[in-house]
């Protein structure tokens, strides 16, 4: 996990900025995506459990989605300016046992990862490039090590 660069993370913030105006969207779009790449995932978020379909206009949905979006590039932004993700203790203890009570295990971080960046390649369009996707990639894995060493903790 080398150094996370200046162009790194504007080019996370700037992509962050372009999308969130289409949050609800591309929130629905993570997930669908995230059940096509592992359709048993349904069952692990309670507000998916009980339904046949991707509720569209579920709030709980949105909300999540939104917040791993919105961590991501937070991360981003620490990576670059203090080397490493930190997290606030009580949010990191929080989300480690939220993962840990559901099951999650270290194959589900890809999965989602592999939602997030294919959610943002469509988002992005033309203006999506190797480089964008590297930053983002780079941003989830260190928030994914963070939140999974808290679960081993």
């Amino acid at each position: 996990m080398g150094s996370f660069s200046e162009k790194q993370e504007a080019l996370v913030k700037e992509s962050w900025e372009f999308m969130k105006q289409d949050a609800p969207q591309l929130s629905l779009r993570f997930f669908t995506l995230i059940l096509e790449i592992a359709p048993a995932a349904k069952n692990m978020f309670s507000f998916l459990k009980d339904s046949e379909e991707i509720p569209q206009n579920n709030p709980k949905l949105k909300a999540h989605a939104v917040k791993v979006f919105k961590m991501t590039c937070e991360s981003a932004i620490q990576l670059h300016e203090k080397g490493e993700v930190v997290v606030a203790d009580t949010t990191l203890k929080w989300l480690g046992s939220v993962h840990l009570q559901k099951g999650v295990i270290d194959p589900h971080f890809e999965v989602v990862k592999e939602a997030l960046l294919r959610t943002m390649k469509e988002a992005m369009g033309e203006k999506w490039s190797e480089e964008m996707s590297n930053s983002w990639a780079g941003a989830y894995d260190h928030l994914a090590t963070a939140i999974k060493n808290e679960m081993k903790a």
